[in-house]
């Protein structure tokens, strides 16, 4: 069906939701065709992607797509059972994760809903709670406040594994109309109150190592998402100082008071550093809106210092491995997990404890897949793009759970006049300098979509040159082929499109993202000094220009 004809069977819709007819007519020939020509792409994971009206966009119907097509492979699966619902603070998000429980309890299921916001790490710790076979998370993480989301969690607590998604994407591929998607009433919903909170703030309690430190300070802002639910009242229950920032506390769709929902971002951290500074707090802890990502800002030498992803994950795996090594409390044998895009630190700090590495693709539902097969103790999980798990009683990364380590841990260091950035800098001492960065290439539209795909098949064909290192290894996860020493080997991990190129030095690494329409390219590199470690990431950025320009 051609986008114009798909456009008038919506316009022509007696029933169409009157805030969507109304955005439904304001739309130009340009944006019918780019709402209209192609259905959203049940990824992975799910679905992420911006809201509004068309088969191409998030609205009451394309969720209720969704969440019928995860119904019907659910009833193939289990044929009965729990499913448990969560949502964060965007708009229409409590709307849309009401819709999702309506379609799933005409199928057949008990479904509870959280009756007010609660993030992402609680809905996978409640799904193994409640023994449910499955869960969803509606949310868009940490993109701009356009978009919304759809996040599928297995009976594991993790998010739906390749196979599983492929399966929900047949099922969603024989939903005709989704204008009839049947639903029952609202009623035979059940509610998860606030006396939840307790029982996973509780669980969560035994990562801790260390019960008694220095008092400390800190500032907290969720950036007005779900974070506020919990986060700070949990910091309090363990004896920490805590100063939230007022304006970000609010439940707020239109996220005023903030000027990214992205820890990633040195802008989401502004009004954080402000509460920070008049308060002289330890530490800053920014959580995005589903509250599984954690920025963190720390107080060294009078000056705040913003951290990123992989030295907080670096940090945190020190802490718990020397200081569990030094309790003789560290499992004999047992696993860490991180991602091909996630800092070697991680494996060299694994390595120096005699720990176990687990690699996956990225993405937290890999970490979650394989801690769920693993035979041996689950000890720590991370990915470079500011999630962790300490306890895996939850499968996701948890940034609830890594305020409160980190608490402690900035707590611990203070006892011996250490600051993070004090640890950090033994820690590159120790191992090497080591220095990441990612790049993000946006390519918007039909003819994005169609440009990144035509960069990557290029790549494929004439890889590029690095004249400062030599190249080791590379990767192809897409034909699941590597390249080392002349010879090719198959890839154990599953086919995925992305390119990898390993150095003596560190890698590079180019994937599109599974949930915006951009390119993310991965520099991770390593060298007995700081200088030289950022001029290898410097120049290979300028490489990598210079190859998608040309």
């Amino acid at each position: 069906m051609q986008a114009h004809d798909t456009y008038l069977l919506w316009k022509n819709n007696p029933l169409l939701d009157k805030e969507l007819k109304e955005e439904l007519l304001t739309l130009s020939d340009q944006e019918i065709l780019e709402r209209f020509t192609y259905p959203l792409e049940f990824g992975t994971g799910g679905l992420r992607d911006k809201m509004g009206v068309g088969i191409s966009r998030l609205n009451i119907y394309t969720i209720a797509q969704a969440a019928k097509g995860f119904s019907l492979y659910l009833k193939k699966k289990f044929q009965q059972g729990n499913v448990v619902i969560s949502y964060d603070n965007r708009m229409h998000s409590k709307r849309f994760a009401f819709e999702c429980a309506k379609v799933l309890i005409h199928d057949g299921f008990e479904v509870f809903v959280f009756e007010s916001l609660r993030p992402t790490p609680m809905l996978s710790y409640a799904v193994r709670h409640y023994r449910a076979i499955g869960g969803i998370m509606i949310t868009a993480s940490h993109n701009p406040k356009e978009d919304n989301g759809f996040k599928a969690y297995n009976h594991t607590g993790a998010q739906i594994n390749l196979e599983e998604a492929n399966a929900v994407i047949q099922e969603i591929k024989h939903i005709k109309d989704i204008f009839s998607i049947e639903k029952a009433d609202a009623s035979k919903i059940q509610l998860i109150d606030a006396s939840f909170d307790r029982i996973y703030l509780n669980d969560i309690a035994s990562i801790r190592i260390h019960r008694h430190v220095a008092p400390i300070k800190v500032s907290y802002s969720p950036l007005h998402g779900t974070g506020s639910t919990v986060i700070p009242q949990l910091l309090k229950d363990h004896g920490f100082q805590v100063f939230s920032e007022t304006n970000e506390s609010q439940v707020d769709p239109l996220f005023t008071y903030t000027e990214s929902s992205n820890p990633e971002q040195e802008k989401a951290y502004k009004n954080g550093l402000t509460l920070a500074k008049e308060t002289q707090s330890d530490v800053l802890f920014i959580t995005d809106p589903d509250a599984d990502r954690l920025g963190v800002a720390v107080l060294h030498n009078g000056a705040y210092e913003r951290l990123t992803g992989n030295q907080t994950a670096a940090l945190e795996l020190y802490y718990l491995l020397d200081q569990k090594s030094k309790l003789q409390a560290l499992p004999k044998h047992g696993n860490v997990y991180t991602t091909i895009v996630t800092s070697d630190l991680i494996k060299k700090i694994a390595s120096h404890f005699q720990i176990n590495v687990i690699e996956t693709l990225t993405g937290f539902k890999f970490i979650g897949e394989q801690a769920e097969l693993a035979t041996t103790p689950y000890i720590f999980g991370c990915e470079e793009s500011y999630g962790s798990l300490i306890s895996d009683k939850v499968r996701d990364k948890d940034a609830v759970q890594a305020c409160l380590f980190l608490s402690e841990m900035v707590g611990f260091y203070k006892q011996n006049n250490q600051s993070l950035m004090d640890v950090l800098n033994h820690i590159y001492e120790t191992f090497g300098y080591y220095v990441e960065h990612t790049d993000n290439f946006f390519f918007e539209g039909i003819q994005g979509k169609e440009d990144m795909k035509n960069i990557l098949n290029h790549l494929r064909e004439t890889a590029f040159h690095h004249p400062s290192l030599t190249l080791i290894e590379s990767r192809d996860y897409l034909i699941q082929q590597g390249h080392k020493d002349g010879q090719s080997f198959k890839l154990d991990l599953p086919k995925s499109n992305v390119l990898e190129y390993r150095y003596d030095k560190g890698f590079i690494i180019l994937r599109p993202s599974g949930t915006e329409p951009k390119l993310k390219v991965y520099y991770g590199f390593h060298s007995k000094n700081l200088a030289d470690t950022q001029a290898l990431v410097k120049e290979s950025q300028d490489i990598i220009q210079t190859v998608l320009k040309g």
